[in-house]
């Protein structure tokens, strides 16, 4: 199959598996998590073979390659962690995002060259986008406990909290996950000062910055839940700013160099 082809299917069938997963929101039915987990493992496949086949199997780190290999790991990471939790309802939010980045990077995005890397960088970018991937679930199950505690708080028990993971379950995940993802963001930070020669030279000041700052509040929710218990909106809105400031981090620099002022990454 083309890569146009494949990227078709990979967009197609993102959205049904969505849909199916969606049911209960629009119809109150039961969920058709088989269905839908089945749809998105195929969606995973052709965005893989997209990926090996658009960038000639190599790590592109362009924006819009980097933003489709991001998603297709957040995809993929989302139906390996439901193979032990009950967490496809969160492809609700992360598929949809993967067809619309997937078609982006398909559809819109210029060909270019993939940057020459050397083992070092590659492990040390391997690594990032590892840790940005668990974060992006992290952050979407933020999503999922705030709207699940508003819910509850105003006793608004409505069939569609039926596609969604049980609130207990989906705040211990939470954790485990940030957990993941802060010792991943470490070892990037680390990686990246033992591998990245010139910060100025490269235009990585910003991001390494932003990384840190990044790295410190995950640290600090990580600190308040063990010494303090934080939980609830707490929880929500410091993974959410922490997200934010480690998407400004990875792709906020990158669109900047990239798509305004036109360098190379």
């Amino acid at each position: 199959m083309t890569v146009i082809a494949l990227s078709l299917a990979a967009v197609v069938l993102y959205l049904s598996a969505a849909g199916v997963l969606a049911r209960p929101l629009v119809s109150g039915g039961q969920p058709l998590t088989r269905s839908g987990v089945t749809l998105a493992g195929l969606a995973a496949l052709a965005h893989a073979a997209v990926l090996l086949s658009a960038h000639r199997g190599t790590l592109d780190l362009h924006f819009f390659a980097a933003l489709s290999l991001v998603a297709w790991i957040a995809s993929a990471l989302t139906l390996v962690v439901n193979l032990s939790r009950p967490v496809a309802g969160l492809g609700i939010l992360i598929f949809p995002l993967s067809a619309l980045f997937v078609a982006v990077d398909a559809f819109l995005a210029p060909r270019t060259a993939p940057e020459t890397m050397t083992w070092q960088i590659e492990l040390h970018v391997t690594i990032a986008v590892f840790a940005f991937g668990i974060l992006s679930i992290a952050a979407a199950l933020a999503v999922l406990l705030a709207i699940q505690e508003r819910a509850l708080r105003r006793s608004r028990f409505g069939h569609w909290l039926r596609a969604l993971p049980p609130l207990t379950l989906t705040e211990v995940l939470l954790f485990r996950l940030i957990g993941a993802g802060f010792v991943l963001l470490t070892l990037t930070l680390v990686t990246g000062a033992l591998f990245v020669g010139d910060l100025f030279g490269q235009h990585l000041v910003h991001k390494t910055v932003l990384s840190i700052v990044a790295w410190l509040v995950f640290g600090v929710l990580l600190w308040g839940r063990w010494r303090h218990g934080w939980r609830g909106i707490r929880a929500v809105n410091l993974t959410l700013i922490g997200m934010g400031i480690l998407l400004l981090a990875f792709f906020g620099t990158k669109a900047v160099l990239e798509l305004i002022l036109h360098r190379t990454p």
